[in-house]
């Protein structure tokens, strides 16, 4: 029988999950190429045989998004697996649209059937966007964990934006596993707040190896996810974070809405900054739509470590990236910080970007009055760096979860911010947490 041909479309993460669990030991369908968008410099390309498998001897090309018409034509493809996350429901059906205008079937991948079970219990943080404050939920969720006795792993959504096969199961303890690993700066952000708290962090790519690898020295697994896609792992309590400042896109965003639908526990989250009246719409959704999921309110508590260098001063905000250009946010912890600590002015790093900064800021037009931090690899690190040092701004206000000093050189001082969850109703996650996973003996 002849093997039926597939192409999946992704943005290297779920695209690899997605095969690994459905396709890679199947015969009766053989995967021509991956497609690549989202993420910088990810096409060219090849998905090796050491993950695909021995049914791919040389392994699996990936190829840019714009040649999806092209490649289904050419290769004779019968069905398209739609598979990265945080797009809207009308972009995913012009993307369905386009496939089937090319003559192939278009499909998208049940979220329970690519979920693998551990032997460990699982507590999956998702969210219905990006930059809705999943980090800061996985961090505050750990140290309930951590103050019951039990020892966390994290395993953080993929990012696997070099070398696949030796990204394929990595793990993080400290600062020189990052170097190691040739983080980029997106990676940082997810993984040093793990490790300044103390906390192991797994991702990669083989996620059924990393389960059982994290399993090894875990009495629980902490499921933080990325880019508002479902968890890899069956959770035993999901939680599902919403933005009030986007109200409405937890019911339109994929698969963001299927999040929403899978929740034990639904946080709306950064009441504090959001318009009431969109924080009344967001508690309304959730309830109307998940009557059986518990709903609660909480705060994104923003402090900067050095107040005193932003007050009076031209600050320039550097904000963590994907918030910014798939999150479609126009600010973020840092914006916030510099106009609560009285900047003089936010200064437009705009007529001083250069190379792939220049060109995000045309991308993503919403980002104007900040800097995204782009960091997808050695070259847009170091434009990133000649962006801030040509901005005439007298401060560094750092909105994102890392310091930046660490991997690049600024002439000017920083302002590092940190944001923090604040339930308003203290107890509810604990209360939760603690039914799932009861304290150690001699824990409290």
């Amino acid at each position: 029988m002849a093997r039926t041909r597939v192409v999946i479309m992704g943005a290297a993460g779920r695209d690899f999950h997605n095969f690994n669990c459905l396709y890679r030991s199947e015969d009766r369908y053989e995967v021509v190429a991956f497609t690549a968008t989202q993420i910088p410099n990810i096409e060219g390309r090849t998905y090796p045989t050491e993950l695909a498998g021995p049914l791919y001897p040389d392994g699996i090309p990936i190829l840019p998004e714009e040649e999806l018409e092209d490649l289904i034509r050419r290769e004779s493809v019968e069905l398209v697996l739609f598979s990265y996350s945080d797009v809207s429901h009308q972009y995913v059906m012009e993307k369905a649209s386009r496939v089937m205008a090319a003559g192939a079937h278009f499909a998208v991948a049940s979220a329970e059937r690519t979920m693998l079970r551990s032997s460990k219990p699982v507590i999956a943080v998702c969210a219905v966007r990006t930059g809705v404050g999943k980090s800061q939920t996985t961090r505050y969720v750990s140290r309930i964990l951590k103050k019951l006795g039990k020892k966390v792993v994290a395993v953080r959504h993929p990012m696997p934006y070099g070398d696949l096969a030796r990204q394929a199961c990595q793990r993080f303890a400290t600062y020189e596993d990052l170097d190691r690993h040739e983080c980029t700066i997106e990676e940082r952000e997810e993984y040093e707040p793990h490790i300044d708290n103390g906390f192991v962090v797994y991702a990669g790519v083989d996620y059924e190896r990393i389960l059982r690898e994290a399993e090894q020295e875990a009495d629980i697994i902490l499921w933080d996810g990325g880019n508002n896609d479902t968890s890899f792992y069956r959770p035993d309590l999901q939680i599902t974070l919403v933005d009030p400042h986007r109200a409405g896109d937890e019911l339109t965003y994929f698969p963001g809405y299927t999040n929403l639908l899978l929740a034990d526990l639904l946080i709306v989250n950064k009441v504090q900054t959001a318009p009431p009246d969109q924080v009344e719409q967001a508690v309304a959704n959730c309830k109307r739509h998940n009557p059986r999921a518990k709903v609660i309110q909480c705060a994104s508590v923003i402090t900067v470590e050095q107040p005193e260098l932003i007050e009076g001063k031209h600050a320039l905000v550097v904000e963590d990236g994907p918030t910014l250009t798939h999150g479609g946010m126009r600010y973020g912890a840092g914006w916030f910080a510099a106009k609560n600590a009285r900047a003089a002015s936010i200064v437009d790093a705009r007529p001083y970007a250069v190379g792939s900064i220049k060109e995000t800021y045309e991308k993503y037009p919403n980002a104007a009055a900040i800097l995204p931090a782009m960091g997808y690899g050695a070259t847009q690190i170091k434009e990133l760096e000649e962006t801030i040092n040509a901005t005439p701004a007298d401060v560094v206000v750092e909105g994102t979860p890392i310091d930046l000093s660490r991997i690049i050189k600024v002439d000017k001082p920083i302002a590092n911010v940190v944001y923090e969850l604040e339930e308003l109703a203290p107890g509810v996650i604990e209360s939760m947490v603690t039914k799932l996973v009861p304290p150690a003996d001699g824990q409290s």
